[in-house]
């Protein structure tokens, strides 16, 4: 019974595992995107930086991208069309994914 018991928890560590990192991707992305779009709207330094927490903060209002992309969609207005926006939030995934895999 200990093999199982054994089996079980190391399942259970791994699933917490997967479900932590893809918190801290989806936070990073989040960032990344907000640091992205405030260049877009002229924002460099701590500005960037408050701008960039406030998109990360939008991502708590419901499940999934929506929330943020709302945020982002309407505070950059004709700045950056949907197509646009959506690719950066896939581009940007992939380089948070990236940056978390090289810090661990």
């Amino acid at each position: 019974m200990s093999t199982f018991n054994d089996r079980e928890k190391a399942f259970e560590d791994k699933f917490a595992h997967d479900a932590e990192m893809q918190f801290k991707a989806e936070a990073r992305r989040n960032k990344l995107l907000g640091l992205w779009a405030a260049e877009l709207l002229g924002k460099s330094g701590d500005e960037a930086a408050a701008y960039a927490a406030e998109v990360v903060k939008a991502d708590l209002q419901e499940t999934g991208d929506e929330d943020v992309y709302r945020k982002v969609a309407t505070d950059l207005g004709d700045l950056a069309d949907e197509a646009t926006i959506r690719a950066k939030m896939s581009d940007l995934r992939a380089v948070a994914k990236d940056q978390l895999m090289t810090e661990v």
